[in-house]
């Protein structure tokens, strides 16, 4: 930061262009700082139809993305290298997908269907006492599903 000083060229107190500049400053330090965005869980159904439920998923998370926040969706990155259809290497997903949900501020669930996984993620958020929201398929937020 320059040294700005509280008086001027002939050594009166004029703390008017100080204060102006120091305001200046500050404005420029928080144009740089991001904002605090929340980091939500997303909660929403992947066995099934997996094509579709992961397209829905995405688009959730662009929707939580534009309205300010950090979308996590642990189930579109764990399938990446785990087996859904494996019960062992599904259980240990959803164990992690807990633990990961554990980190968020809230919890948004998607869809008009609660899969038996979302259930175990809600059920947990609940005994928490995390934020549960719901939405529609039409990303509108309702009451419950």
């Amino acid at each position: 930061m320059m040294n700005i000083n509280k008086f001027n060229a002939e050594r009166y107190h004029d703390p008017t262009p100080y204060e102006a500049i120091t305001n200046i400053v500050k404005e420029e330090k928080a144009a740089l700082k991001p904002a605090f965005r929340p980091l939500v869980y997303i909660c929403s159904p992947f066995s099934g139809n997996t094509k579709c439920n992961i397209k829905r998923t995405q688009e959730f998370c662009r929707f939580a993305l534009e309205n300010g926040n950090i979308p996590l969706a642990p189930h579109l990155m764990f399938p990446q290298f785990m087996n859904d259809a494996d019960a062992k290497e599904r259980d240990l997903a959803i164990f992690m997908d807990i633990i990961l949900m554990g980190k968020c501020q809230e919890v948004w669930v998607l869809g008009d269907v609660i899969s038996n996984g979302m259930s175990i993620e809600i059920n947990k958020a609940k005994s928490r006492k995390q934020k549960v929201r719901y939405f529609n398929s039409k990303f509108a937020e309702v009451d419950t599903l």
